[in-house]
């Protein structure tokens, strides 16, 4: 049997002031944050770039970052020249490696959950991922791949990206031995697209850069179409997206041969915006429901980044929006204030009441501005999930909870191959594989694994 790691790792990457920050560097982050979600800077940032666009004449220019060995831009070339055909755009494409380091860490297992994610998500979306595609494409296929797109002007790129990254998923090495360009240096195109990712202050391929804001493959490009339908970029009529984001939707569905384990954690926007949701898809299908919290991934010693953590910030707020979920203002709960919050699960998982417990916390840091390092704010997080505040404090103290948070997190980490939050784990009927997957923009899919699990 494996030994289960300590709830928290007794070295740490990141420096103590993020993993427990005082008073005054919570009040720099909430402002960091703050500034990032803000709809209205949103709004006038966006009217000078078009302003500024308009006055000089210029088109609209998209600059989009693709990375031979990542999933993702593979699914991404499948909609590249459709999206360049539909809109009254300059697309310029960009060659980059993967930027690895504290953006990207463990990128191996990235590449493995890459892998794993886009074959789950691509019939979905009415597009491919082999079936026997390979974790990465050789790097061989890769360097003729990279040597043969770095000689084509950009029209030529998008249209024959899609048959390019085709070839190398799928090994074709005929295809590259009759479009080989020896004389193009790849290389030299994807150090000085990395480089130009990295100026712009990003870190992810299948990336899209419009006017300062940052649009991640095809699970985000309807939102990067929304704002070209705005500008009234479009060439046509034609509303609705390429890749729109499928509903999460269960209604009617008797999931109660299924399991559906959680993972969430409290310094997470993502798990904010996408908790109460995930309750109501419990409540409404009666599936079997196991609520696990983690830690948050700082304080478990994964990398982060002030450049991750701004885009973050600022991809959760949109996300909120589609969802109809409020998001701001915050104050993070990282370190001392989320120990506290655990250390009252087992008490409260006695009583029925974790899960509405973890839904006000995550509402309080999240959405309400208040601040669950002060008593005053933990008592009125605690509460208002009905829970009797004196004998709260009676379990302040209590260390049983490290047990179980370091065995969610042993399950997450070790058994799932998962290290983001939110995670999910559906499993059942007997016959079927579980289906683990991570990130509130994947609810939907265990949403459309429990109809078809369920209907079975």
């Amino acid at each position: 049997m494996n030994k289960i790691a300590p709830v928290e790792p007794e070295t740490n990457p990141n420096p103590k002031l993020i993993i427990d920050p005082p008073s005054w560097m919570r009040f720099i982050i909430r402002q960091v944050g703050d500034r990032a979600i803000n709809p209205a800077k949103r709004t006038r940032r966006r009217a000078r770039a078009e302003a500024a666009r308009v006055k000089s004449g210029a088109p609209h220019v998209v600059e989009y970052f693709h990375q031979l060995d990542d999933p993702y831009s593979h699914l991404t070339a499948q909609v590249l020249n459709k999206f360049a055909a539909r809109y009254d755009i300059v697309i310029k494409p960009r060659l980059i490696n993967a930027t690895g380091g504290k953006n990207q860490p463990r990128l191996a297992e990235l590449a493995v959950w890459a892998h794993r994610d886009a074959m789950l998500i691509a019939p979905h979306y009415e597009l491919n991922f082999p079936q026997d595609a390979p974790e990465t494409p050789s790097l061989d296929l890769q360097s003729l791949a990279s040597n043969y797109l770095a000689a084509l002007s950009p029209e030529a790129f998008l249209a024959e990206i899609e048959a390019v990254s085709t070839a190398l998923w799928t090994d074709d090495r005929e295809f590259f031995f009759q479009h080989a360009n020896p004389s193009a240096d790849g290389e030299e195109a994807r150090a000085a697209g990395s480089k130009r990712l990295a100026e712009l202050k990003h870190y992810s391929g299948a990336t899209f850069y419009y006017a300062g804001e940052w649009y991640w493959g095809v699970d985000r490009l309807f939102y990067l179409e929304m704002r070209l339908q705005e500008l009234a970029a479009n060439k046509s009529d034609l509303r609705g997206y390429l890749v729109p984001r499928p509903d999460i939707d269960v209604s009617g569905v008797d999931a109660s041969g299924l399991t559906l384990d959680f993972y969430p954690s409290l310094n997470s926007p993502y798990t904010s915006i996408i908790f109460d949701k995930t309750i109501a898809v419990k409540d409404t299908c009666n599936i079997k429901f196991n609520h696990k919290p983690v830690l948050p991934m700082i304080m478990r010693g994964v990398a982060a980044t002030n450049t991750k953590g701004n885009y973050i910030f600022f991809d959760t707020k949109r996300e909120g929006e589609c969802l109809g979920v409020p998001f701001g203002p915050i104050i993070t709960p990282i370190g001392a204030p989320t120990r506290s919050a655990y250390a009252l699960l087992p008490w409260a998982y006695e009583q029925g009441k974790d899960e509405a417990l973890m839904s006000s916390l995550l509402r309080a840091a999240w959405s309400e501005g208040i601040a669950l390092h002060k008593k005053s704010g933990m008592q009125r997080a605690v509460t208002r999930a009905g829970l009797d505040w004196n004998e709260a404090c009676k379990q302040f103290k209590r260390d049983d909870w490290k047990q179980l948070i370091a065995g969610h997190q042993h399950e997450m980490v070790e058994s799932m191959g998962l290290w983001g939050v939110p995670s999910y784990r559906l499993s059942g009927p007997d016959g079927e594989p579980d289906l683990m997957v991570w990130g509130q923009d994947r609810l939907w899919l265990v949403a459309a694994e429990i109809r078809r699990r369920a209907g079975k």
